[in-house]
């Protein structure tokens, strides 16, 4: 197994929706042990800590969104931290809500940019978080970040993309709950997305692999998002976003697993995370431990858990 460092942010990002929480997620991980399970699978850890938001004026806008200059202080503050932090390493974000995606995703694309190779993105997700400003009924910008980070128009005061992604290098995985302006944007854009009846009918594999060929193809860097909500809410339920039918364990294994044989990823989100949802810690357990199977860990390696 290659070595890797790996640079844990935290990042309490808890102004993308209106239910509290995920502000507890990062410390949340590291109760669980992910440092120490990265280092007992060979690579090394630094921990930042948990960052802050920058302070942001007030903007002016027509369009409805909660909290939205602590969110965009979160983006700018994310965006610089995570460009600094894949110069020398495999950052991981521990969040907080996804909003914070709009921060981490943007930083190592611009790091990407710099660097001339193309930036990719794989959503494990139940939501598609294609809304924009303007599109939001809701106002909850953690359903925003991949508008944004695609070029969408409509995030007034939000740094601007000079390089957007390309919307061929996203793919989304586990798709359940999108409403119809998400929907008809989707159908229009070249976003690759899987929803979970296309998993249960072919399986999860073969999507992931084809998206995994066009990244090594191109030279690609990958940044993978995993939102708690990708998993089904009976062996997850720490997540205030609960859609039933999601990925299964071994689903959701075998793409962190199939992540780590390509060798691919150069970033990773951990989001949604919301510790006071959680049953003795359930939820954060797993996570991690999806996260070791991204950095090495086997399936024989699966720890027993008697309390669960």
């Amino acid at each position: 197994m290659t070595q890797q460092h790996c640079i844990l942010i935290g990042a309490p990002v808890d102004s993308g929706k209106k239910r509290p929480g995920c502000l507890m997620g990062p410390d949340a991980y590291r109760t669980a042990g992910l440092a120490r399970a990265l280092h007992d699978l060979g690579h090394t850890v630094s921990d930042l800590g948990n960052i802050t938001a920058t302070p942001v004026a007030k903007v002016q806008t027509k369009h409805s969104a909660y909290q939205l200059e602590e969110t965009i202080g979160w983006t700018q503050s994310l965006a610089m931290t995570a460009h600094n932090a894949i110069a020398d390493a495999v950052p991981i974000f521990l969040g907080g809500d996804h909003a914070l995606s709009l921060g981490s995703i943007s930083g190592v694309n611009r790091y990407a940019t710099a660097q001339g190779r193309p930036q990719f993105v794989l959503w494990l997700d139940a939501h598609s978080d294609f809304h924009t400003l303007e599109t939001s009924t809701s106002g909850n910008l953690h359903g925003t970040p991949l508008a944004y980070l695609t070029g969408r128009n409509g995030f007034p005061g939000f740094p601007e993309m000079h390089a957007p992604i390309p919307q061929e290098n996203v793919c989304m995985l586990g798709l359940r709950s999108i409403d119809r302006p998400e929907l008809d944007a989707l159908a229009s854009s070249r976003i690759a997305h899987h929803d979970m009846r296309e998993i249960d009918e072919h399986g999860i594999a073969r999507p992931l692999s084809e998206f995994l060929t066009r990244v090594s193809a191109a030279g690609g860097m990958l940044h993978v998002s995993l939102d708690v909500d990708f998993l089904d809410p009976s062996v997850a339920p720490a997540v205030g976003t609960t859609v039933p039918g999601g990925a299964t364990v071994r689903e959701a294994h075998l793409v962190m697993e199939m992540l780590h044989d390509s060798g691919l990823m150069t970033s990773l989100d951990l989001v949604e995370l919301n510790p006071f949802l959680d049953e003795r810690g359930k939820t954060a357990l797993l996570m991690v431990d999806l996260a070791a199977s991204a950095f090495g860990r086997r399936v024989f390696d699966r720890p027993t858990r008697p309390f669960q």
